[in-house]
């Protein structure tokens, strides 16, 4: 079950598991949070997760939400195999179909808009920003290597039934651009929730809902704050991670 530098995490929440490579990208709290952000999908809905890496989005959303399938879209061939040991670890696989393919060549294997959610935790930067990490893996999962922004929210509009939900979490410097794509192919932004890190921080990610061919009206969440002037966990954050507070 485990390749070399492989590990089973648990998560902590109704008995699910990971398998992560410490040498990889692991899963952060910007995936966890957005899990919770898309939970109440409706009942039976079928959800695509775009860059699903790890798994970790597809596998908190099938014990958050009633999912009838979920699939997660994975361009890198050996982290796709791994999440696929993942969802088996979990014995889910009526649940979550892991596809080995770029987002921009999805359609060669999905049929167009015929899903009722979108999910997306994509790369942040784009490819000549930032300090790049050599690791391609790492790479691959940080920066806009091998699909843009525009790639990621162009075949999400295109994979959406009529009124479908596209959620993402991004980095909050990134909003002009996201705002600017969704309204370009048809994904009317409906909700923002910024997310500090402290109560007097700046925000530093953006939770995003849009629909797809909806009416013009956007609300502002109230900001998610993730610690305490301590450095523990805010309570909502705690009840996101299914702890005691």
């Amino acid at each position: 079950m485990l390749l070399e530098n492989e590990r089973i995490d648990d998560l902590e929440y109704k008995g699910l598991k990971i398998i992560q490579n410490k040498e990889g990208f692991c899963f952060g709290i910007d995936s966890v949070l957005l899990a919770d952000y898309a939970k109440n999908l409706k009942d039976d809905s079928t959800v695509i997760d775009i860059g699903t890496g790890t798994g970790i989005i597809s596998l908190l959303l099938c014990k958050k939400t009633n999912l009838q399938k979920i699939y997660g879209i994975e361009i890198q061939k050996d982290v796709a195999e791994m999440a696929d040991r993942s969802v088996k670890l979990n014995k889910l696989e009526d649940k979550i179909k892991i596809i080995n393919t770029n987002i921009k060549e999805v359609f060669n294997i999905l049929k167009p808009y015929q899903y009722d959610v979108v999910v997306t935790n994509p790369p942040y930067k784009k490819i000549n920003t930032g300090i790049k990490n050599l690791e391609i893996k790492k790479l691959i999962s940080r920066h806009e290597v091998e699909c843009t922004l525009e790639d990621i929210i162009e075949n999400a509009s295109r994979l959406l039934k009529d009124l479908g939900e596209f959620y993402m979490v991004h980095r909050a410097e990134r909003l002009v651009d996201i705002m600017c794509l969704l309204r370009k192919y048809k994904l009317e932004p409906k909700n923002i929730r910024f997310v500090h890190s402290k109560i007097n921080d700046k925000p530093t990610l953006i939770l995003i809902r849009a629909v797809r061919n909806a009416k013009e009206f956007l609300k502002i969440d109230k900001p998610l704050i993730i610690y305490k002037n301590n450095n523990d966990y805010t309570d909502e954050i705690l009840k996101i991670y299914n702890k005691d507070m």
